[in-house]
C-alpha cells in the first residue's frame, strides 16, 4: 500500500478514513471517489488522491496516475455524454477545500440550471509577449 500524507482536520481526509460517511464509488490504494452531497447536477462526483495536499503540484505523481482513468470509468458508468472535469488550485481559483480534488459534473441539458456554468473571458494575446513567455517557459520544461 502506498504511503499517504493526511491532515486530521481535512474533511476529505476524514471521508477517506470513514470518519464522515460518503456515497463511495471507487477506492484504490491511491484514490477515493464519491458522490458530491452538494451536486451541481445528478451524478456530480469527486475523485481525490488519498495523499493530502492542497494543490496539484504538491501531490506525488504516483498518487495521480489513476485519476483520469477513474473519472472516465465513472462517466462511462453514468452514461453521460456531456460533462465537465474541474480541478481548482487556490482560493482565487475557486478552490474551497484544501485537498486536491477533481469534479466530474454531468451536463444533462443546455440549461444553465443544471451542471457547471462557465464563462470564458478570453483576451486577445499580445503576440510578442506570448512569444517571450513561451520561450521562457520552454526552458523550464
Amino acid at each position: 500500500m502506498a504511503s499517504h500524507n493526511k491532515d486530521d482536520n481535512c474533511i476529505f481526509c476524514k471521508i477517506i478514513a470513514g470518519d464522515i460517511p460518503s456515497f463511495k464509488l471507487i477506492e484504490t490504494d491511491n484514490l477515493f471517489s464519491f458522490l458530491d452531497i452538494g451536486p451541481l447536477s445528478k451524478g456530480h462526483a469527486l475523485v481525490i488522491p488519498k495523499y493530502h495536499a492542497a494543490k496539484l503540484h504538491d501531490v506525488p505523481d504516483e498518487h495521480l496516475g489513476e485519476i483520469l482513468r477513474t473519472l472516465k470509468k465513472i462517466a462511462v458508468a453514468q452514461g453521460v455524454e456531456n460533462y465537465n472535469i474541474l480541478q481548482n488550485n487556490g482560493r482565487i481559483a475557486h478552490q474551497e477545500v484544501d485537498h486536491v480534488h477533481f469534479h466530474l459534473i454531468p451536463k444533462p441539458s443546455a440549461s444553465d440550471k443544471e451542471g457547471l456554468v462557465v464563462g470564458w473571458p478570453a483576451q486577445k494575446a499580445d503576440m510578442a509577449e506570448l512569444k517571450a513567455y513561451y520561450e521562457d517557459l520552454k526552458t523550464k520544461l
